[in-house]
């Protein structure tokens, strides 16, 4: 499910089985990123897929990249095997930043 920025922070704050994964590169999470996600990059197609399958399918994921793309694709796939709870956030960590600045 896409979320705006509003709502996605308006869920997550009052979600006590959330999990923040953050799918971008190692260098972009460097740069910056939203506090308590986990980093799983999804360009690492083979990696990526593995980890997602050890996560637990009862949490419910919040998801974001860049600029929502990626995330999207991640939610899609998480979907595929089993992690139904995703939320992706539109417009990405660019947005996020905007916001909360």
């Amino acid at each position: 499910m896409n979320l705006s920025q509003e709502e996605w922070k308006n869920k997550i704050e009052s979600d006590e089985n959330s999990f923040l994964l953050d799918v971008r590169t190692i260098e972009e999470y460097h740069e910056g990123h939203i506090p308590n996600a986990k980093l799983i990059d999804i360009l690492q197609a083979e990696k990526f897929i593995e980890s997602i399958k050890s996560l637990d399918p009862n949490k419910n994921y919040y998801v974001y990249c860049r600029s929502g793309g990626r995330s999207s694709q991640a939610c899609q796939l998480m979907n595929q095997i089993g992690i139904f709870t995703t939320y992706n956030l539109l417009g990405g960590f660019m947005k996020w930043e905007e916001a909360s600045s």
